[in-house]
């Protein structure tokens, strides 16, 4: 399972969840927006825990499940980034730099999952 991977990919989620937490509490007070950005609160910050839980794995089967729920999870978490800004609640420059975070995430997952489904 390549511990190299899943260091960059934690410290990367975790990176990722910090972000989306202060994008969270600035939706909050800024654009007193509660229901999106709580959704995206959940699943932004899900998908380190998964990848938290899939190192800590004690079974391949265990880990392959965890990554894959982060993957779910950053997938949710692109939908809602989608969403706020063609809602107009973020603007392009606040979209585009956590969007392309989140697609490089996702791209990350994809490798590991079928690194560890080949193995």
């Amino acid at each position: 399972m390549g511990e190299g991977k899943e260091n960059v990919i934690a410290e990367k989620s975790f990176a990722f969840a910090v972000r989306v937490v202060q994008l969270y509490k600035w939706l909050k007070k800024e654009k007193q927006e509660y229901e999106l950005s709580k959704q995206l609160l959940r699943s932004g910050t899900s998908v380190g825990a998964n990848i938290e839980e899939a190192i800590g794995g004690f079974s391949k089967k265990d880990f392959t499940a965890k990554m894959g729920i982060a993957y779910k999870e950053i997938r949710e978490t692109l939908y809602w980034l989608r969403l706020l800004k063609a809602t107009g609640i973020l603007d392009e420059k606040q979209f585009q730099s956590l969007y392309a975070d989140a697609e490089e995430l996702k791209k990350i997952l994809i490798a590991i999952l079928k690194s560890a489904r080949a193995n």
